[in-house]
């Protein structure tokens, strides 16, 4: 709660909620909201409720985040029908896994899809070449270093819990 309550002072608009209950939820896009901030809710990882479209219709409609992300394509179908952003997370784990999600991509069609790990740049240059889709870079981001090469890469912008790194100035 302490490093949300940093993101609501912080300069940025759009933030990711990450390992929540069911019960914070509401209250958090709230106080999100008053601040003039935006948060993509990670539905995968809401304890409390089920990773589904019905999950994802309820968040749409009772809590009407910015935006969903979840690696469940029913999830990213439901975002884009109640018309919130849709962020497809893709876990590169071999060359037929990012086979697979990049078919599942062009069929679903999310918004934006998050890469992880984001330090592999030229999977994310490959990614983006294919799918024309803006990335989100995540996952194992450690240094300034991190960013700029995932930026550089293509990354539209990078996710990361870690608050040095909440520089608004680091660039591709």
């Amino acid at each position: 709660m302490k490093q949300f309550d940093r993101f609501l002072e912080s300069d940025f608009v759009y933030g990711v909620l990450l390992d929540s209950h069911l019960g914070q939820i509401k209250h958090l896009v709230k106080a999100a909201k008053d601040h003039n901030k935006k948060l993509f809710i990670h539905v995968d990882l809401i304890q409390g409720l089920k990773h589904d479209e019905y999950a994802a219709e309820f968040l749409c409609q009772e809590i009407k985040p910015a935006g969903l992300i979840s690696t469940r394509t029913s999830v990213i179908a439901k975002a884009k029908q109640k018309k919130v952003f849709a962020i497809q997370r893709l876990f590169l784990l071999d060359s037929g896994g990012l086979e697979k999600s990049l078919e599942l991509v062009k069929k679903y069609e999310p918004d934006f899809i998050e890469v992880l790990p984001g330090i592999v740049p030229h999977l994310i240059h490959e990614i983006k070449e294919k799918t024309g889709i803006p990335i989100f870079a995540g996952g194992f981001i450690r240094t300034e270093e991190d960013v700029k090469k995932a930026l550089q890469a293509g990354a539209t912008a990078v996710t990361t819990s870690r608050e040095e790194l909440w520089k608004k100035e680091i660039t591709g």
